[in-house]
Protein backbone atom coordinates (compact mmCIF):
# COMPACT_ATOMS: atom_id res chain seq x y z
CA UNK A 1 0.00 0.00 0.00
CA UNK A 2 1.73 3.08 -1.17
CA UNK A 3 1.36 5.61 1.94
CA UNK A 4 0.12 9.26 1.40
CA UNK A 5 1.35 12.64 2.97
CA UNK A 6 -0.18 15.83 2.90
CA UNK A 7 2.18 18.94 4.16
CA UNK A 8 0.89 22.03 4.79
CA UNK A 9 3.40 25.38 4.65
CA UNK A 10 2.27 28.68 6.72
CA UNK A 11 3.18 32.23 5.15
CA UNK A 12 6.91 32.65 6.90
CA UNK A 13 7.79 28.91 5.31
CA UNK A 14 7.05 30.30 2.18
CA UNK A 15 7.78 34.05 2.87
CA UNK A 16 11.55 34.64 2.08
CA UNK A 17 13.98 33.20 -0.50
CA UNK A 18 15.51 31.10 2.09
CA UNK A 19 12.67 29.80 3.19
CA UNK A 20 11.44 28.45 -0.07
CA UNK A 21 14.27 26.61 -0.90
CA UNK A 22 14.07 25.15 2.34
CA UNK A 23 10.60 23.50 1.59
CA UNK A 24 11.96 22.36 -1.69
CA UNK A 25 14.64 20.43 0.50
CA UNK A 26 12.28 19.14 2.84
CA UNK A 27 10.05 17.79 0.04
CA UNK A 28 13.02 16.21 -1.48
CA UNK A 29 13.17 14.57 1.37
CA UNK A 30 10.17 13.49 2.04
CA UNK A 31 9.74 11.94 -1.32
CA UNK A 32 12.27 9.19 0.16
CA UNK A 33 9.51 8.05 2.57
CA UNK A 34 6.25 8.67 0.89
CA UNK A 35 5.12 8.00 -2.62
CA UNK A 36 2.14 9.89 -2.75
CA UNK A 37 2.64 13.41 -1.52
CA UNK A 38 0.57 16.62 -1.41
CA UNK A 39 1.96 20.27 -0.97
CA UNK A 40 -0.76 22.74 0.69
CA UNK A 41 1.05 27.04 0.39
CA UNK A 42 -0.17 29.80 2.40
CA UNK A 43 0.19 33.04 0.82
CA UNK A 44 3.72 34.71 1.41
CA UNK A 45 3.71 36.34 5.18
CA UNK A 46 2.46 39.59 5.27
CA UNK A 47 0.39 39.74 1.66
CA UNK A 48 -2.88 38.76 3.18
CA UNK A 49 -2.99 41.34 5.84
CA UNK A 50 -1.79 43.59 2.65
CA UNK A 51 -4.61 42.67 -0.14
CA UNK A 52 -7.19 43.10 2.62
CA UNK A 53 -5.87 46.27 4.27
CA UNK A 54 -5.83 47.89 0.21
CA UNK A 55 -9.65 46.32 0.31
CA UNK A 56 -10.95 48.07 3.21
CA UNK A 57 -8.80 51.23 2.35
CA UNK A 58 -10.96 51.19 -1.26
CA UNK A 59 -14.57 50.61 0.49
CA UNK A 60 -13.90 54.07 2.08
CA UNK A 61 -12.81 55.55 -1.71
CA UNK A 62 -8.81 54.98 -0.67
CA UNK A 63 -7.03 53.77 -3.83
CA UNK A 64 -3.88 55.81 -3.93
CA UNK A 65 -2.12 53.68 -1.79
CA UNK A 66 -2.71 50.85 -4.94
CA UNK A 67 0.40 51.59 -6.71
CA UNK A 68 2.59 50.80 -3.35
CA UNK A 69 0.67 47.83 -2.98
CA UNK A 70 1.25 46.94 -6.33
CA UNK A 71 4.76 47.38 -6.06
CA UNK A 72 4.82 45.61 -2.65
CA UNK A 73 3.56 42.43 -3.95
CA UNK A 74 6.20 42.38 -6.94
CA UNK A 75 8.83 42.99 -4.60
CA UNK A 76 7.61 40.08 -2.40
CA UNK A 77 7.53 37.59 -5.23
CA UNK A 78 9.21 38.05 -8.37
CA UNK A 79 12.86 38.01 -6.39
CA UNK A 80 12.28 34.60 -5.05
CA UNK A 81 10.86 33.48 -8.68
CA UNK A 82 14.36 34.99 -10.29
CA UNK A 83 16.35 33.74 -7.67
CA UNK A 84 14.94 29.97 -7.43
CA UNK A 85 13.66 29.31 -10.60
CA UNK A 86 16.68 28.78 -13.46
CA UNK A 87 14.37 27.83 -16.26
CA UNK A 88 13.72 30.79 -18.07
CA UNK A 89 10.41 30.30 -19.49
CA UNK A 90 9.06 28.64 -16.61
CA UNK A 91 10.42 31.66 -14.38
CA UNK A 92 8.84 34.34 -17.33
CA UNK A 93 5.27 32.70 -16.79
CA UNK A 94 5.05 32.21 -13.56
CA UNK A 95 5.82 36.18 -13.16
CA UNK A 96 3.54 36.99 -15.78
CA UNK A 97 0.88 34.82 -14.04
CA UNK A 98 1.64 36.48 -10.56
CA UNK A 99 1.55 40.02 -12.26
CA UNK A 100 -1.68 39.30 -13.34
CA UNK A 101 -3.05 38.43 -10.01
CA UNK A 102 -1.46 41.65 -9.32
CA UNK A 103 -3.49 43.68 -11.56
CA UNK A 104 -6.64 42.07 -10.65
CA UNK A 105 -6.33 43.25 -7.40
CA UNK A 106 -6.31 46.79 -8.34
CA UNK A 107 -9.34 46.22 -10.56
CA UNK A 108 -10.86 44.65 -7.41
CA UNK A 109 -10.10 47.78 -5.39
CA UNK A 110 -11.33 49.97 -7.72
CA UNK A 111 -14.53 48.58 -8.32
CA UNK A 112 -14.90 48.38 -4.76
CA UNK A 113 -14.20 52.26 -4.45
CA UNK A 114 -16.82 52.89 -6.76
CA UNK A 115 -19.20 51.25 -4.79
CA UNK A 116 -18.33 52.44 -1.60
CA UNK A 117 -18.35 49.23 0.16
CA UNK A 118 -16.48 45.47 0.15
CA UNK A 119 -18.79 42.79 0.27
CA UNK A 120 -17.58 39.73 2.33
CA UNK A 121 -17.74 37.80 -1.22
CA UNK A 122 -15.38 40.80 -2.59
CA UNK A 123 -13.23 40.43 0.01
CA UNK A 124 -13.05 36.45 -0.18
CA UNK A 125 -11.94 37.31 -3.83
CA UNK A 126 -9.46 39.79 -2.69
CA UNK A 127 -8.26 37.81 0.07
CA UNK A 128 -7.83 34.54 -2.25
CA UNK A 129 -5.14 36.45 -4.19
CA UNK A 130 -2.04 36.11 -2.17
CA UNK A 131 -2.52 31.95 -2.06
CA UNK A 132 -3.30 31.97 -5.33
CA UNK A 133 0.44 33.66 -6.35
CA UNK A 134 2.33 31.87 -3.50
CA UNK A 135 0.70 28.33 -4.83
CA UNK A 136 2.38 29.27 -8.68
CA UNK A 137 5.71 30.88 -7.26
CA UNK A 138 6.02 27.30 -4.98
CA UNK A 139 5.01 25.33 -8.21
CA UNK A 140 7.55 26.27 -9.96
CA UNK A 141 10.28 26.43 -7.49
CA UNK A 142 9.37 22.42 -7.26
CA UNK A 143 9.44 21.77 -10.27
CA UNK A 144 12.89 23.79 -10.92
CA UNK A 145 14.09 21.92 -7.97
CA UNK A 146 14.20 18.70 -10.00
CA UNK A 147 10.85 17.74 -8.18
CA UNK A 148 7.81 17.08 -10.68
CA UNK A 149 5.17 18.84 -9.51
CA UNK A 150 1.64 21.11 -10.46
CA UNK A 151 0.10 23.85 -9.32
CA UNK A 152 -3.57 23.33 -8.79
CA UNK A 153 -6.22 25.61 -7.15
CA UNK A 154 -8.29 24.10 -4.50
CA UNK A 155 -10.89 26.02 -5.59
CA UNK A 156 -11.37 23.31 -7.72
CA UNK A 157 -12.33 21.03 -5.52
CA UNK A 158 -13.09 22.39 -1.71
CA UNK A 159 -16.69 23.12 -2.23
CA UNK A 160 -18.32 25.22 -0.01
CA UNK A 161 -21.27 26.71 1.04
CA UNK A 162 -21.49 30.80 0.56
CA UNK A 163 -20.75 31.69 4.21
CA UNK A 164 -18.27 33.93 2.86
CA UNK A 165 -15.31 34.90 5.29
CA UNK A 166 -15.76 31.74 6.89
CA UNK A 167 -17.43 29.03 4.83
CA UNK A 168 -17.83 25.59 5.44
CA UNK A 169 -17.09 22.89 3.08
CA UNK A 170 -19.15 20.03 1.57
CA UNK A 171 -17.76 16.83 2.22
CA UNK A 172 -19.19 15.03 0.39
CA UNK A 173 -18.64 16.82 -2.94
CA UNK A 174 -15.38 17.83 -1.75
CA UNK A 175 -14.67 14.21 -1.24
CA UNK A 176 -15.35 13.35 -4.90
CA UNK A 177 -13.84 16.55 -6.53
CA UNK A 178 -10.30 16.49 -4.48
CA UNK A 179 -10.03 12.62 -5.33
CA UNK A 180 -10.71 13.24 -8.85
CA UNK A 181 -8.45 15.96 -9.28
CA UNK A 182 -5.75 15.08 -7.18
CA UNK A 183 -5.30 11.32 -7.64
CA UNK A 184 -4.60 10.94 -11.03
CA UNK A 185 -1.07 13.53 -10.50
CA UNK A 186 0.21 11.33 -7.88
CA UNK A 187 -0.57 8.11 -10.48
CA UNK A 188 1.53 9.93 -12.10
CA UNK A 189 3.98 11.14 -9.66
CA UNK A 190 3.52 14.31 -9.45
CA UNK A 191 3.33 15.71 -6.37
CA UNK A 192 0.15 18.40 -6.51
CA UNK A 193 0.94 22.10 -5.09
CA UNK A 194 -2.20 23.26 -3.96
CA UNK A 195 -3.64 26.44 -2.37
CA UNK A 196 -4.49 26.49 1.72
CA UNK A 197 -7.70 28.84 3.05
CA UNK A 198 -9.84 29.46 -0.29
CA UNK A 199 -12.85 27.15 -1.79
CA UNK A 200 -15.44 27.81 -4.05
CA UNK A 201 -18.90 26.99 -3.87
CA UNK A 202 -21.13 24.67 -6.28
CA UNK A 203 -21.50 27.97 -8.57
CA UNK A 204 -17.81 28.88 -8.38
CA UNK A 205 -17.60 31.62 -6.27
CA UNK A 206 -14.09 31.94 -4.35
CA UNK A 207 -14.84 31.38 -0.74
CA UNK A 208 -12.15 31.60 2.75
CA UNK A 209 -12.36 29.16 5.34
CA UNK A 210 -12.02 31.59 7.99
CA UNK A 211 -9.18 31.59 10.67
CA UNK A 212 -6.53 28.84 10.33
CA UNK A 213 -7.75 28.05 6.85
CA UNK A 214 -4.65 27.15 5.78
CA UNK A 215 -4.22 24.45 8.16
CA UNK A 216 -7.97 23.60 8.09
CA UNK A 217 -7.60 22.84 4.42
CA UNK A 218 -4.86 20.75 4.87
CA UNK A 219 -7.08 19.11 7.67
CA UNK A 220 -9.58 18.50 4.90
CA UNK A 221 -7.64 17.27 1.90
CA UNK A 222 -5.68 15.23 4.26
CA UNK A 223 -9.40 13.23 5.80
CA UNK A 224 -10.98 13.39 2.17
CA UNK A 225 -7.94 11.44 0.31
CA UNK A 226 -7.52 10.18 3.05
CA UNK A 227 -3.88 10.53 3.69
CA UNK A 228 -1.92 8.28 6.16
CA UNK A 229 -0.71 12.23 7.79
CA UNK A 230 -0.98 15.51 7.71
CA UNK A 231 2.07 17.72 8.64
CA UNK A 232 1.52 21.20 9.14
CA UNK A 233 5.24 23.27 9.01
CA UNK A 234 5.30 26.46 10.63
CA UNK A 235 8.33 28.27 12.16
CA UNK A 236 8.22 27.26 15.92
CA UNK A 237 9.62 23.77 16.64
CA UNK A 238 6.09 22.71 17.69
CA UNK A 239 3.64 22.95 20.57
CA UNK A 240 5.39 25.03 23.49
CA UNK A 241 4.75 24.19 27.38
CA UNK A 242 4.45 27.94 27.51
CA UNK A 243 5.53 31.14 25.69
CA UNK A 244 8.81 31.37 25.30
CA UNK A 245 9.02 34.80 25.36
CA UNK A 246 7.42 34.45 29.20
CA UNK A 247 9.59 31.39 30.21
CA UNK A 248 12.37 31.05 28.72
CA UNK A 249 12.89 27.34 29.69
CA UNK A 250 9.85 26.58 27.72
CA UNK A 251 10.56 23.41 25.89
CA UNK A 252 8.33 21.72 23.00
CA UNK A 253 5.93 19.32 23.67
CA UNK A 254 6.79 15.76 22.05
CA UNK A 255 3.17 14.81 22.20
CA UNK A 256 0.17 16.12 23.01
CA UNK A 257 -3.58 14.37 22.57
CA UNK A 258 -6.34 16.35 20.52
CA UNK A 259 -8.46 17.52 23.59
CA UNK A 260 -5.17 19.52 25.03
CA UNK A 261 -4.41 20.94 22.02
CA UNK A 262 -8.16 22.27 21.27
CA UNK A 263 -8.25 23.91 24.87
CA UNK A 264 -4.59 25.14 24.01
CA UNK A 265 -5.86 26.65 20.87
CA UNK A 266 -9.26 28.00 22.58
CA UNK A 267 -7.43 30.03 24.81
CA UNK A 268 -4.72 32.22 23.10
CA UNK A 269 -1.57 29.91 21.88
CA UNK A 270 -0.89 30.03 18.74
CA UNK A 271 -0.85 26.54 17.46
CA UNK A 272 -3.75 24.54 15.66
CA UNK A 273 -7.09 26.27 15.47
CA UNK A 274 -9.56 23.50 17.26
CA UNK A 275 -11.60 23.53 13.96
CA UNK A 276 -8.82 22.19 11.84
CA UNK A 277 -8.25 19.29 13.66
CA UNK A 278 -11.75 17.94 13.20
CA UNK A 279 -11.01 16.48 10.18
CA UNK A 280 -8.09 14.94 10.95
CA UNK A 281 -9.91 13.38 14.41
CA UNK A 282 -13.01 12.29 12.38
CA UNK A 283 -10.62 10.14 10.16
CA UNK A 284 -8.06 8.75 12.57
CA UNK A 285 -5.28 10.29 10.85
CA UNK A 286 -1.64 11.28 12.45
CA UNK A 287 -1.29 14.93 12.82
CA UNK A 288 2.39 16.42 13.40
CA UNK A 289 3.53 20.09 13.62
CA UNK A 290 7.03 20.95 12.56
CA UNK A 291 9.63 23.83 12.09
CA UNK A 292 10.41 24.64 8.54
CA UNK A 293 13.29 26.28 10.33
CA UNK A 294 14.86 23.57 12.26
CA UNK A 295 13.38 20.42 10.43
CA UNK A 296 15.71 17.79 12.01
CA UNK A 297 13.56 18.51 15.25
CA UNK A 298 10.91 15.95 15.25
CA UNK A 299 8.02 18.59 16.45
CA UNK A 300 4.97 17.85 18.31
CA UNK A 301 2.69 14.47 17.30
CA UNK A 302 -1.26 14.42 18.05
CA UNK A 303 -2.19 11.49 19.69
CA UNK A 304 -5.92 11.01 19.76
CA UNK A 305 -5.62 9.11 23.74
CA UNK A 306 -2.86 10.07 26.44
CA UNK A 307 -0.35 7.30 28.17
CA UNK A 308 -0.29 6.44 31.73
CA UNK A 309 -3.43 8.62 32.85
CA UNK A 310 -2.27 11.10 30.50
CA UNK A 311 1.19 12.08 32.47
CA UNK A 312 4.42 12.77 30.19
CA UNK A 313 7.49 12.04 32.31
CA UNK A 314 5.18 11.71 34.69
CA UNK A 315 3.98 15.35 34.52
CA UNK A 316 0.37 16.52 34.95
CA UNK A 317 0.21 19.83 33.93
CA UNK A 318 1.29 19.38 30.42
CA UNK A 319 0.93 23.53 29.16
CA UNK A 320 0.37 27.33 30.48
CA UNK A 321 -1.51 29.13 28.25
CA UNK A 322 -2.34 33.31 28.70
CA UNK A 323 -5.03 35.72 26.81
CA UNK A 324 -4.65 39.34 27.78
CA UNK A 325 -6.71 41.88 26.54
CA UNK A 326 -9.90 40.76 28.61
CA UNK A 327 -12.45 42.09 31.29
CA UNK A 328 -14.75 40.66 33.86
CA UNK A 329 -18.03 41.53 33.21
CA UNK A 330 -20.60 41.23 36.28
CA UNK A 331 -24.30 41.13 36.24
CA UNK A 332 -25.56 41.49 40.19
CA UNK A 333 -28.60 41.92 42.29
CA UNK A 334 -30.40 39.84 44.90
CA UNK A 335 -33.48 40.55 42.88
CA UNK A 336 -31.88 37.46 40.29
CA UNK A 337 -32.04 34.97 42.58
CA UNK A 338 -34.76 32.23 41.19
CA UNK A 339 -35.72 34.40 38.31
CA UNK A 340 -35.54 32.16 35.38
CA UNK A 341 -34.11 33.41 31.77
CA UNK A 342 -31.64 35.79 33.44
CA UNK A 343 -28.36 34.04 32.14
CA UNK A 344 -30.15 33.78 28.26
CA UNK A 345 -31.57 37.09 28.52
CA UNK A 346 -27.35 38.37 29.29
CA UNK A 347 -26.09 35.99 26.66
CA UNK A 348 -28.88 37.36 24.20
CA UNK A 349 -27.59 40.66 24.78
CA UNK A 350 -23.85 39.78 24.39
CA UNK A 351 -24.86 37.85 20.87
CA UNK A 352 -26.14 40.90 19.90
CA UNK A 353 -22.86 42.86 20.04
CA UNK A 354 -21.32 39.84 17.92
CA UNK A 355 -19.03 39.10 21.00
CA UNK A 356 -17.59 35.73 21.97
CA UNK A 357 -17.07 34.97 25.44
CA UNK A 358 -14.28 32.82 26.47
CA UNK A 359 -14.84 32.18 30.14
CA UNK A 360 -18.36 32.12 32.09
CA UNK A 361 -18.65 31.89 36.08
CA UNK A 362 -21.80 31.99 38.07
CA UNK A 363 -21.86 31.70 42.21
CA UNK A 364 -24.32 29.06 43.56
CA UNK A 365 -26.35 31.42 45.22
CA UNK A 366 -27.50 32.83 41.61
CA UNK A 367 -26.77 36.60 42.79
CA UNK A 368 -24.63 37.45 39.94
CA UNK A 369 -22.79 36.06 36.61
CA UNK A 370 -19.37 36.75 35.77
CA UNK A 371 -17.98 36.46 32.37
CA UNK A 372 -14.85 37.25 30.55
CA UNK A 373 -15.07 39.50 27.03
CA UNK A 374 -12.02 40.80 25.15
CA UNK A 375 -11.28 44.73 26.26
CA UNK A 376 -12.55 46.26 23.09
CA UNK A 377 -16.01 44.64 23.46
CA UNK A 378 -16.58 45.45 27.29
CA UNK A 379 -18.50 49.29 26.61
CA UNK A 380 -20.43 47.87 24.11
CA UNK A 381 -21.46 44.78 25.51
CA UNK A 382 -21.98 46.71 28.95
CA UNK A 383 -24.30 48.61 27.20
CA UNK A 384 -26.40 45.92 25.42
CA UNK A 385 -26.49 44.66 29.10
CA UNK A 386 -27.92 47.93 30.31
CA UNK A 387 -30.65 47.89 27.97
CA UNK A 388 -31.36 44.94 28.13
CA UNK A 389 -32.11 44.68 32.09
CA UNK A 390 -32.75 48.44 32.29
CA UNK A 391 -36.68 47.63 34.28
CA UNK A 392 -34.73 45.29 36.86
CA UNK A 393 -32.21 47.88 37.47
CA UNK A 394 -34.45 50.50 37.79
CA UNK A 395 -36.21 48.44 39.86
CA UNK A 396 -32.95 47.80 41.57
CA UNK A 397 -33.65 43.44 41.56
CA UNK A 398 -30.21 44.00 39.74
CA UNK A 399 -27.87 46.18 41.52
CA UNK A 400 -25.51 47.03 39.07
CA UNK A 401 -23.84 46.25 35.78
CA UNK A 402 -19.88 46.57 35.68
CA UNK A 403 -16.46 45.92 34.18
CA UNK A 404 -13.46 45.17 35.93
CA UNK A 405 -9.75 46.95 34.18
CA UNK A 406 -8.00 44.87 31.78
CA UNK A 407 -7.52 41.37 33.13
CA UNK A 408 -5.58 37.57 31.65
CA UNK A 409 -7.30 34.82 31.85
CA UNK A 410 -4.33 31.99 32.10
CA UNK A 411 -5.06 28.42 31.53
CA UNK A 412 -3.45 25.21 32.74
CA UNK A 413 -3.79 22.33 30.27
CA UNK A 414 -3.17 18.25 31.14
CA UNK A 415 -5.25 15.46 30.03
CA UNK A 416 -3.86 13.96 33.18
CA UNK A 417 -5.39 16.78 35.73
CA UNK A 418 -8.71 14.36 35.01
CA UNK A 419 -7.15 11.34 36.94
CA UNK A 420 -5.22 13.11 39.74
CA UNK A 421 -6.71 14.49 42.93
CA UNK A 422 -5.00 17.96 44.81
CA UNK A 423 -4.16 19.81 41.33
CA UNK A 424 -6.59 22.61 41.54
CA UNK A 425 -4.73 23.04 45.18
CA UNK A 426 -1.13 22.75 43.86
CA UNK A 427 -2.28 25.20 40.76
CA UNK A 428 -3.81 27.97 43.65
CA UNK A 429 -0.58 27.22 46.17
CA UNK A 430 1.54 28.30 43.47
CA UNK A 431 -0.30 31.16 42.56
CA UNK A 432 -0.64 32.12 46.51
CA UNK A 433 2.82 31.42 47.05
CA UNK A 434 3.52 33.92 43.64
CA UNK A 435 1.07 36.55 44.80
CA UNK A 436 -0.72 36.79 42.06
CA UNK A 437 -4.64 37.66 42.93
CA UNK A 438 -6.80 34.93 41.13
CA UNK A 439 -10.52 37.24 40.26
CA UNK A 440 -12.32 34.43 38.94
CA UNK A 441 -11.69 30.42 38.22
CA UNK A 442 -13.95 28.27 35.49
CA UNK A 443 -13.34 24.33 34.93
CA UNK A 444 -14.79 21.76 32.01
CA UNK A 445 -16.45 19.19 32.69
CA UNK A 446 -13.82 18.05 30.35
CA UNK A 447 -11.55 18.42 33.35
CA UNK A 448 -8.54 18.69 30.58
CA UNK A 449 -8.15 22.48 31.69
CA UNK A 450 -8.67 24.93 34.71
CA UNK A 451 -9.07 28.75 33.88
CA UNK A 452 -8.39 31.39 35.98
CA UNK A 453 -8.72 35.12 35.78
CA UNK A 454 -5.60 37.57 37.38
CA UNK A 455 -4.86 40.91 36.95
CA UNK A 456 -3.09 42.10 33.65
CA UNK A 457 -0.05 43.21 35.95
CA UNK A 458 -0.14 39.66 37.68
CA UNK A 459 -0.07 37.76 34.00
CA UNK A 460 3.49 36.86 33.59
CA UNK A 461 4.00 36.16 37.50
CA UNK A 462 1.04 33.81 37.25
CA UNK A 463 2.33 32.02 33.89
CA UNK A 464 5.85 31.63 35.63
CA UNK A 465 4.42 30.21 38.66
CA UNK A 466 2.29 27.70 37.16
CA UNK A 467 5.08 26.34 34.64
CA UNK A 468 6.76 25.75 37.39
CA UNK A 469 4.06 22.57 37.65
CA UNK A 470 5.91 21.38 34.49
CA UNK A 471 9.27 21.60 35.11
CA UNK A 472 9.52 20.36 38.56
Amino acid sequence: MQKMLVMKFGGTSVGTIDALKSVAEIIQDAKKDWSRIVIVTSAMSGVTNLLLDSAAAASQGKVDSLPAAESTLREKHFPAADALIKDETLREQTKAEIDTLILSLVDLCKAIAVLGEASPRAMDTVASLGERMSVRLLGAVVNDAGIKAQAIESTGFIVTNAHYQNAHPDFKVTTEKTRAELNPLMDQGIIPVTTGFIGATPEGAITTLGRGGSDYSAAIIGAVLPADEVWIWTDVDGVMTTDPRIVKEAKTLPEITYSEIAELAYYGAKVLHPKTIRPVVDAGIGLRICNTFNPANPGTRLIANAKVNGKVNGKVVKAVTAIRNQRLVTIEGRGMLGVPGVAARAFGAVASTKTSVPLITQASSEQSICFAVPTESAQPVIDALQSVFSREIEDQDIDRVWMTEDVSIITVVGVGMRHTPGVAGQVFSQLGNSKANVLAIAQGSSEVSISLVVDAADTETAVKALHELIVQ
